[in-house]
């Protein structure tokens, strides 16, 4: 048994005194890719269903510290902007017929009761973050079997209330989108105006007027066009963009609304 097992191992057997009882964190972690909108997900030894990256709160660490860390652990990404959008309270929120003391007793070998803490319900309060899905490179522990990326239109089945929670992060993305920009994150440093415009499309789920769209952009000072193309065949070579970051920080402050 390595170092990180020992430390996992720990965690469910002497967890109730590192972690808060009956509270947790679920993160959905969006990236873009190809025109699609994806949520990166898992699978472990003890779940046939697909589930959130999620974790347990310390004791001595604020709930924001907790998902960072689990986010971090999860794609390897540092300095993640995340987004408190909603708790998830359900009493039965959590029930799993294949996750009892028994298989706990299995993982562990040592007697677990059904009063374990692990087995009790869960308050969950979930975040959002954006990120570059080229810079992710997904991760898990000694009990989890895949980690990958999934299409949001075209989801795997989902263990309790996980895709609630996807569907409520969605939704409050796209008011986030209303509210703040968008992209930073998750297109290259250089990019084209369609590029940038399906990137909202996908995310509102709804198709955008060219003229308006160029028209708010260019009006609220967000973008800064540069005096290179992207060659991207016969007569097709479109101006490059990038971010104003003096613009995109003050607009990230949520004083104005972005509205399409």
């Amino acid at each position: 048994m390595d170092r990180k097992e020992r430390i996992i191992l720990n965690d469910i057997l002497n967890g109730d005194k590192i972690f808060y009882r009956n509270i947790s964190v679920d993160n959905v972690i969006f990236g873009y890719h190809e025109r699609e909108l994806k949520v990166l997900l898992f699978k472990n030894a003890a779940q046939e269903k697909w589930l959130l990256p999620g974790g347990y709160v310390k004791k001595d660490e604020t709930l924001e510290k907790a998902a960072h860390r689990v986010v971090r652990y999860r794609t390897n990404l540092k300095k993640l902007h995340l987004h408190q959008f909603f708790t998830f309270g359900n009493p039965d929120r959590n029930k799993n017929t294949h996750f009892t003391s028994e298989l706990l007793s299995t993982i562990t070998g040592q007697e677990v009761t059904k009063d374990h803490w692990l087995l009790e319900s869960f308050i969950s309060v979930a975040f959002f973050t954006l990120v570059d899905y080229y810079q992710v490179k997904p991760t898990g522990s000694f009990y989890i079997e895949e980690c990958q990326w999934w299409d949001i239109s075209n989801l795997p089945e989902m263990a309790f209330d996980h895709r609630e929670i996807i569907d409520q992060a969605l939704l409050s993305l796209r008011f986030f989108s209303h509210v703040s920009p968008i992209g930073k994150e998750m297109l290259p440093e250089k990019f084209t105006i369609p590029e940038l415009q399906s990137l909202y499309e996908t995310i509102l789920g709804k198709k955008l007027d060219n003229r308006n769209f160029v028209k708010k952009m260019t009006n609220i000072g967000l973008i800064e066009k540069l005096d290179e193309k992207r060659n991207i065949g016969k007569h097709r070579s479109p101006f490059l963009y990038r971010f104003n970051q003096v613009r995109y920080d003050a607009l990230a402050k949520g004083d104005e609304f972005i509205v399409f």
